[in-house]
């Protein structure tokens, strides 16, 4: 009955003042890999997203992330292509009567990539995400993000006897988002 109640009262709340939002950012990663001789990875990324929600409380969002790939971790010939990735986020903001609503997000995502492999031309990727960052709004339609995301990372398996591989994202970026 408690999960109920708690339940209608999320649903409750994120209807009252929520509006639909598209969002554009940009910004650098850095992904550490485990158990590869090429470590780690700094390059720039990309999210395009829409969401559902009030910028003062919760919103459910979509976002499709771009992550330039310039590093060989999977492919035996050249590099690994870009990354192109989904992800499915809760956002939880504060009104806390200052300029800017903080918030922090927590979700998970897919992704894929084009590796030179003999067993393999690609591979898909699941994430565990968290975020945090604040919105500035500019007016009633219009606000800056500035966040920080990270991602644990786990890869497909090139071929059955290779060994998993997992990595830590984390990622800054700036955007600016249209609320409806």
């Amino acid at each position: 009955m408690k999960k109920i109640l708690l339940f209608s009262l999320l649903i409750t709340s994120l209807y009252s003042d929520a509006k639909i939002y598209m969002g554009v950012g940009a910004g650098y990663m850095n992904e550490t890999f485990s158990d590869t001789a090429n470590s780690s990875n700094t390059a720039e990324m990309g999210k395009l997203k829409i969401g559902y929600g009030d910028r003062k409380a919760y919103a459910v969002e979509f976002s499709f992330d771009y992550l330039k790939n310039d590093k060989n971790v999977f492919s035996t010939t050249g590099k690994d292509s870009d990354k192109f990735g989904l992800n499915v986020e809760l956002v939880k903001a504060f009104d806390w009567n200052i300029f800017v609503y903080p918030y922090f997000k927590a979700g998970f995502g897919a992704g894929y990539f084009d590796i030179n492999h003999a067993s393999k031309n690609s591979l898909n990727y699941g994430s565990y995400n968290l975020g945090l960052g604040c919105y500035i709004p500019i007016s009633e339609h219009f606000d800056v993000e500035i966040g920080y995301d990270y991602k644990y990372v786990s890869y497909e398996r090139v071929t059955t006897a290779s060994n998993q591989i997992n990595s830590h994202l984390n990622g800054a970026y700036v955007g600016i988002n249209v609320r409806f």
